[in-house]
């Protein structure tokens, strides 16, 4: 990996932050959820990016991107007391496809049902691919409380 390609992933990682950290304020998070839900939505992005630099598809990619980001939305949700909505729902705001979704309706309304269909296609891979990286997290146990000893 040369600098500039370092350089680009540092890069990323702080705009995926800001991004989140943008969304999160629109989106009413408590204060105290403001940089975990940076941190978040950062970690999330900067997997994807990296995953797509190496050369995996975009599909393979978010769901390689939404496992540590869940991962970390349930443990700043356990530290912060916070739900774990706040920083899911913020957190993958820079993956979800939003373009797709766009070209899909653009595709629909020009009549081009072949580039409707090849985009819609690509956007429900995409979400799927997300949903189910979140599910595989969000399966997990929880770890239990500690266990008491009676004296």
């Amino acid at each position: 990996m040369t600098a500039q390609q370092v350089l680009e992933l540092v890069r990323q990682l702080f705009l995926g932050g800001v991004g989140t950290l943008c969304f999160g304020i629109l989106f009413g998070i408590p204060r105290k959820c403001y940089l975990a839900c940076a941190a978040t939505g950062a970690v999330g992005w900067l997997t994807y990016e990296l995953a797509v630099m190496l050369g995996i598809g975009a599909v393979t990619a978010n769901l390689l991107a939404a496992i540590p980001l869940t991962l970390l939305a349930r443990i700043f949700a356990i530290t912060l007391k916070a739900p774990v909505t706040v920083f899911l729902l913020c957190g993958i705001f820079p993956l979800v496809p939003g373009a797709g979704i766009y070209y899909t309706a653009y595709y629909f309304i020009q009549n081009d049902n072949l580039q409707m269909a090849a985009s819609a296609a690509d956007t429900v891979k995409i979400a799927a691919a997300l949903a189910i990286g979140i599910s595989l997290v969000l399966g997990l146990p929880l770890p239990g409380p500690k266990a008491r000893k009676d004296k």
